[in-house]
């Protein structure tokens, strides 16, 4: 995307503020700014009522790597699949939309409005903003500190997982990998990346505040590596984000290394669907901040690399770690 960006010059104005994940526009009022982001993609699981929350968690990822965990409205947006048969079109949309909704509910904010267009393909996706006010109500991304840690709350690998289960549909495919893995893995975790792909980055937000964190990004569509690196150009600081682990869905792992890095999930460069908030903070913070989201959550985060003296560039370190719920390598 950036490519088609240069020579078109910079949209910024005086009351307007470069934001990492959300755009940060000063209003009429000092002190107070609206901070915004939209997001929209295609399906990447069979189950409508759940794309559709993945959809809202995906938008709402962006406000809450900010610390924005009030969201005043949602706007959504709707590819409406003119390809399918009728009854299909209008089931599909109907639980795209439902799930959209109820996740929305659960963030405690409304959908208030959208888009919807006829497309060869179901699409789904939203916008989310929330007027704010200065180190109150959002977390600029750039205060990073050498010694700091970097925590992420969710684990890697979804798109891997994802394309597994799509494979076993095809023979030639699941021929490739059906020595290495069990049908009952893949299964296990393709859910597995649904529940992590549909629960909220709210807790994980809100959470940042108690514990101070410096800065925080979500892992999205550049992987891993490339969110940590997005976020060290943003630091004030004179520092490098160093990645040493990869949390990776169970199972996985041993795909990735049969098909030879086809999806760069050992270089941090899989992209993610509603992937996990990498936060900044000291390793005091990051070790309570850790045990009380598995208190809140149920779910596991991580300490997965550190903050030191350098040029604002994120790097990857190899060593290879392994716990009982998921693969874990970098």
């Amino acid at each position: 995307m950036l490519e088609y960006l240069k020579g078109v010059g910079t949209s910024i104005k005086d009351n307007e503020t470069p934001g990492l994940d959300c755009a940060v526009v000063k209003t009429k009022f000092p002190g107070i700014y609206n901070i915004s982001t939209t997001d929209f993609f295609y399906p990447s699981i069979d189950d409508p009522y759940v794309q559709g929350k993945i959809a809202a968690c995906n938008v709402l990822s962006d406000m809450y790597a900010m610390g924005v965990v009030d969201i005043d409205t949602m706007l959504m947006i709707l590819g409406v699949s003119v390809d399918m048969e009728p009854k299909a079109m209008d089931y599909i949309t109907q639980e795209l939309i439902r799930g959209f909704n109820d996740q929305a509910r659960v963030a405690v904010t409304n959908v208030t409005g959208g888009q919807t267009v006829r497309n060869p393909w179901p699409m789904i996706g939203g916008v989310a903003c929330s007027t704010c006010r200065e180190d109150e109500d959002f977390i600029r991304p750039v205060h990073g500190q050498v010694g700091d840690v970097l925590v992420l709350t969710k684990p890697l690998g979804t798109q891997l997982a994802v394309n597994m289960f799509e494979w076993m549909r095809t023979a030639a495919k699941y021929n490739r990998v059906k020595d290495i893995i069990t049908v009952d893995e893949i299964v296990a975790a393709y859910k597995m990346a649904m529940c992590s792909m549909s629960y909220l980055n709210l807790d994980a937000s809100k959470l940042m505040w108690k514990y101070h964190a410096h800065g925080c990004t979500d892992v999205t569509g550049f992987g891993m590596l490339g969110h940590s690196d997005n976020l060290a150009k943003e630091q004030e600081n004179e520092v490098d984000l160093v990645i040493h682990t990869l949390p990776i869905i169970k199972g996985m792992i041993k795909v990735e290394r049969h098909l030879n890095d086809n999806w760069k999930l050992f270089y941090g460069r899989s992209a993610e669907t509603s992937g996990g908030l990498l936060i900044m903070m000291t390793p005091e913070d990051a070790a309570k901040y850790i045990e009380e989201y598995k208190q809140i959550s149920g779910h596991d985060a991580w300490i997965v690399g550190e903050v030191v003296e350098g040029t604002r560039r994120g790097i990857d370190r190899k060593s290879t770690r392994l716990n009982s719920s998921h693969d874990q390598i970098s």
